[in-house]
């Protein structure tokens, strides 16, 4: 089972630059997509372009055009749930849950901690109940949680760690320690597992041609329970797949 994850930075742009052709290519049995900027309608609407797919979305509930998650599945999930049951987290569209018989896949938009830091303390409280939230659903069966979590772990995950080091969003110690509270808890990050040493970004800036000098950020996951672990046959990051400035990762299952 080929499990891709795309923060596609909205929907309805990235369906005029060949996104089906791409998804085609990729031919994921579930593709997981954040930052759809779109209401529930319009994520389906895009996603008739796509063929043999079920297709559930969640979107922002107060504002239009922002945040947002969907899920399309080859084969329809048991159960689909929306968010965390948590009032104060719950209005951005940034959480879905889908149930399969040996697993739960959960896609994810974790929240940014924005310029100037200003939203850190929330991210910090985001981490700590979306952590708790992902505990719950494995006491039942294992989880695999994917998508963009807006924080690069190591180093080796940032083209320029020094600069960046607490004083950029995504790259202060606040975030690298709610990231590492993941592994803690027993996720594992797959791409890092099968490949300790490699440097791979998912993320570049549309400024001074980021993407072309390779001065980008890996803030796109697909971590897996411990216990799933010996089911985890590849991880991959699809960097010449451009129309986004996130490019596509995925893991290979059995």
């Amino acid at each position: 089972m080929k499990i891709i994850s795309w923060n596609v930075n909205g929907i309805r742009a990235i369906i005029k630059k060949e996104f089906a052709t791409r998804i085609e290519e990729m031919d994921p049995d579930i593709l997981c997509l954040q930052e759809t900027k779109a209401n529930t309608e319009q994520v389906k609407d895009a996603a008739q372009l796509i063929n043999g797919y079920h297709v559930v979305a969640n979107a922002s509930k107060g504002r239009k055009g922002y945040s947002g998650t969907a899920i399309l599945s080859k084969a329809k999930p048991i159960e689909v749930t929306f968010d965390m049951g948590i009032e104060e987290h719950d209005q951005e569209g940034r959480v879905i849950a889908a149930e399969f018989e040996n697993f739960f896949l959960v896609n994810v938009y974790v929240p940014n901690s924005g310029n100037g830091l200003v939203r850190l303390n929330y991210r910090k409280q985001w981490d700590i109940d979306f952590i708790q939230y992902l505990k719950t659903l494995e006491s039942r069966k294992p989880v695999i949680v994917c998508g963009d979590f807006n924080v690069a772990h190591q180093p080796i995950d940032i083209a320029r760690p020094k600069s960046n080091y607490n004083k950029t969003a995504g790259y202060t110690q606040v975030e690298i320690d709610g990231f590492a509270h993941f592994m803690n808890s027993g996720l594992v990050d797959s791409f890092r597992h099968l490949y300790p040493d490699k440097v791979a970004y998912t993320w570049w800036s549309f400024r001074a041609n980021a993407r072309e000098k390779n001065i980008g950020w890996r803030i796109d996951y697909f971590l897996l329970s411990q216990a799933f672990l010996p089911n985890l046959k590849e991880a991959f990051i699809l960097p010449e797949i451009h129309g986004s400035d996130h490019c596509p990762l995925g893991v290979i299952i059995s």
